[in-house]
């Protein structure tokens, strides 16, 4: 393979036009030095806000995110790309006269983490069959040690905006990005200095459990994102009403933006398109999943990262928060046959907010027979009500 001697401006061109084809309407390069926030993100590790996120912690996520030259040492430069997803806005309405849930609009169709690594491969691919040689590369997107919206801004993308999303002043916050380290010298682009956030506090003033702090970091133990997709056991009795109808993740404070609301696109990358039910689901349904049909219904989605017993437990959250008695048989059924207890825990708190007779039957009912302790000590709860 005969290498090339490409010019600088030359490769810049070919990579943009090819993230353009690739589906990425914005990409920039970002120097390889330590990232502007650096210190915010080791004062939120240093008081806990990751909540059970250990991996954020340890002392290799720590150093890497610091240097990110010790991921690929043989780095040069490194890109950063970003792909659109639907607007949250724009979801298409369910059922009428049915309880429904909420999916965050970046989970309404193909994982991303299955999108955005193919496409930089085929990227790097495209590059050295210019270049004449192999590159080294590594590429992520949001599963490295990398701060990568502190990347983006480096890279003149945009800014972080005060509910830590990254924001782009053309096109608002509905992205999720992607970065690649490859040892190909590239000019830095200018970084996004301005924070155009002003003196607005709309996500602030709008999330439910008031998780985004001042200091532009997110308390995780609090988040609706977290509380529903990574935190893997009970959520704490006392946030349940703030999650509302949301089952996976949320988009409150960004549809609340508004940069959004002036300049985000309406649809997103075609593989991000929303699956059948999958907006607005119906919740009664979604509780009878069996283990099958789930990973069925969401093979190919982030959802499944909830994993089937975390996503139940949201449901049976969310159904508590939209207090319909036809919801009552399914939710005593899968509090009498329901073989997750994480599930049957939370079916029992929502049984408990209907405020029925027939609701606490079918609790008095459960308790005898049920031998794990906190979906006990729920029922009891429940019952006090």
């Amino acid at each position: 393979m005969r290498t090339s001697t490409l010019s600088d401006q030359t490769v810049r061109d070919l990579i943009q036009a090819e993230t353009q084809r690739l589906g990425f309407p914005l990409f920039g390069v970002a120097p390889l030095a330590p990232p502007p926030h650096l210190d915010t993100y080791h004062q939120w590790i240093q008081a806990g806000r990751h909540a059970s996120m250990a991996y954020l912690a340890t002392e290799r996520a720590v150093q890497r995110r610091a240097q990110p030259q010790l991921i690929q040492p043989e780095a040069a430069a490194l890109l950063v790309v970003a792909l659109p997803y639907f607007n949250p806005l724009a979801a298409p309405d369910g059922p009428v006269g049915e309880a429904l849930g909420r999916v965050a609009a970046y989970a309404w169709g193909d994982d991303y983490h299955d999108l955005i690594p193919p496409r930089l491969a085929e990227l790097l691919t495209i590059l050295e069959k210019q270049l004449g040689r192999s590159i080294l590369a590594r590429s992520y997107t949001d599963t490295g040690p990398i701060l990568e919206r502190d990347f983006a801004q480096q890279a003149g993308l945009g800014w972080s905006g005060k509910n830590t999303c990254f924001i782009s002043p053309r096109h608002g916050s509905y992205f999720l990005l992607g970065e690649t380290l490859l040892d190909v010298p590239l000019e830095p682009d200018p970084p996004f200095r301005s924070d155009q956030c002003g003196t607005c506090r709309r996500c602030i003033e709008a999330c439910p459990t008031a998780c985004i702090r001042p200091d532009r970091t997110i308390d995780s133990g609090r988040c609706i994102s977290y509380l529903t997709i990574e935190n893997k056991g009970s959520i704490p009795a006392d946030l349940r009403p703030q999650i509302g109808e949301w089952v996976f993740g949320c988009d409150i404070c960004q549809m609340v933006c508004p940069w959004n609301l002036r300049f985000a696109h309406a649809s997103g990358d075609p593989a991000m398109a929303p699956r059948p039910d999958l907006p607005r689901p119906v919740l009664r349904k979604e509780l009878r999943l069996t283990p099958q049909e789930f990973n069925r219904k969401f093979r190919g989605s982030p959802v499944q990262r909830a994993r089937r017993r975390g996503y139940l437990r949201n449901v049976a959250v969310a159904l508590g928060n939209q207090p319909d008695p036809a919801a009552i048989p399914d939710l005593a059924n899968s509090l009498a046959n329901e073989p997750e207890p994480l599930v049957r825990a939370h079916v029992a708190w929502a049984l408990g907010r209907m405020r029925q007779r027939r609701a606490r039957q079918a609790l008095e009912q459960s308790l005898p027979r049920e031998s794990d302790p906190n979906t006990l000590q729920e029922i009891i709860q429940a019952l006090s009500l």
